[in-house]
């Protein structure tokens, strides 16, 4: 090299010149380049959702509508049996009052009956409507005197002078009754006064 020149860069000396790209030189694999990419069809899988989704609507729609037919003839057959038991809930009752009628009946048919025969048919009578009224659970309401008033099951017509304390009942004008322990008619009674 001469003295006072510049040394140029050459070619042969430098291969990695920025001007000047080396051939070997790896670049930057392009966007995708080498790599697999799933090819995926929006499209498709969205019909495919939503077919799905439409088999699943209507077989939740026909359920629905089983469950509610279902339901409406449940309560249709229990409005039937409803209506059924009302009207032939009184029918056991009646049943067990027919041989009280007839009793009755037999009663009325013998005209030249005696007093003692009368009152002997009336008791008979009266013991079977008690016994056709215990079988249905209808119970007599009758306190014995000296029981304490109770509102629930007695109706204090007056209260009268009485060697008894006070609140207490002092006789029992009519009998009241139970049905299965709900007051059918409450016991009219008199009671004794505060002294």
């Amino acid at each position: 090299m001469c003295p006072g020149m510049t040394a140029q860069p050459s070619s042969d000396m430098h291969p990695q010149d920025p001007q000047t790209p080396d051939p070997q030189a790896s670049t930057a694999p392009e966007a995708g380049a080498g790599m697999a990419t799933p090819t995926v069809d929006f499209a498709a899988d969205t019909a495919a959702e939503l077919a799905a989704l439409q088999a699943k609507h209507a077989e939740m729609a026909d359920a629905y509508l089983r469950a509610k037919a279902e339901a409406e003839n449940t309560r249709r057959r229990a409005d039937e049996e409803m209506a059924k038991a009302r009207k032939f809930a009184v029918e056991s009752f009646a049943e067990s009052l027919l041989p009280v009628t007839d009793s009755l009946e037999a009663a009325i048919a013998i005209p030249d009956a005696t007093a003692a025969q009368v009152l002997e048919g009336v008791h008979a009578t009266l013991r079977q409507l008690q016994a056709a009224l215990e079988r249905h659970k209808v119970v007599p309401i009758a306190p014995p005197a000296g029981t304490k008033f109770d509102p629930h099951h007695h109706q204090a017509i007056s209260m009268v002078p009485a060697d008894q304390e006070a609140n207490t009942v002092v006789a029992v004008l009519q009998k009241g009754y139970l049905i299965a322990d709900r007051v059918l008619r409450p016991a009219l009674v008199t009671v004794a006064a505060p002294k």
